[in-house]
């Protein structure tokens, strides 16, 4: 039975046009190219299987390239790792940091609650791999202590409110550690949930932090420009 090879070469046994086009379609990653391909293959991987659940051959056969490779950008999986850490880290502080905008106190806090529930809801794979314990050391510490640095910003805020209002400023502190890391284990129940929407949690979680117990309403609102 003969085989029809006009698909591959022509008479003369040359490529045909159409091998040479379906060869000119692979094009090459440039190095950096690369290096972010293979920060995205590890977030997805991190944040569905954790740094243990993961190995640099799945990473490598993802991305279609050899284990090598991976070595070669990241110096193993601990590298990667550590790059990815760092990167959503960097990208929650500077959210919540931006958020942060002159206004009355109550709308401040209902900014760093949108801040966090955005990035929750913006970079989700990323909060999961945050809020994991992290095998890896980072440059920008952990979620704990960055939780921590969101807190001292918070507690300059409410540092000159309390002097303001009679109280003693010194537990400012204390407060801001409270309210960030109410705000910060609430969205790590909503990253799975996602309900209520995000504004209503929002809503909610300054009702608590700024009428208490005591004073709660019975359907808490927003002051703020921003309804979702």
């Amino acid at each position: 039975m003969a085989i029809d090879s006009s698909s591959t070469s022509n008479s003369k046994g040359k490529p045909s046009p159409a091998a040479g086009t379906r060869r000119a379609r692979r094009v090459r990653m440039t190095g950096a190219e690369r290096r972010e391909q293979l920060l995205d293959i590890g977030r997805t991987l991190f944040a569905e299987r954790g740094y243990e659940g993961t190995s640099v051959e799945e990473i490598a056969a993802k991305a279609g390239v050899s284990k090598p490779v991976v070595y070669e950008h990241f110096g193993g999986k601990e590298g990667l790792y550590a790059v990815v850490v760092d990167r959503e880290m960097r990208q929650l502080l500077d959210m919540v940091t931006g958020a942060l905008t002159a206004g009355h106190p109550r709308e401040l806090l209902e900014q760093a609650a949108f801040a966090l529930l955005d990035y929750i809801e913006t970079f989700t794979d990323g909060f999961r791999i945050l809020v994991r314990d992290s095998p890896v050391a980072q440059s920008t510490g952990t979620f704990a202590s960055l939780i921590s640095d969101i807190a001292t910003q918070v507690e300059d805020i409410l540092g000159l409110e309390f002097k303001a209002r009679g109280f003693d400023p010194k537990l400012a502190p204390l407060y801001a550690q409270a309210l960030v890391g109410m705000v910060a284990l609430t969205g790590q129940w909503w990253v799975d949930t996602r309900k209520p929407k995000k504004a209503e949690v929002a809503a909610h979680l300054v009702n608590l932090a700024w009428h208490g117990l005591g004073n709660l309403e019975a359907r808490p609102r927003l002051i703020g420009h921003r309804k979702n």
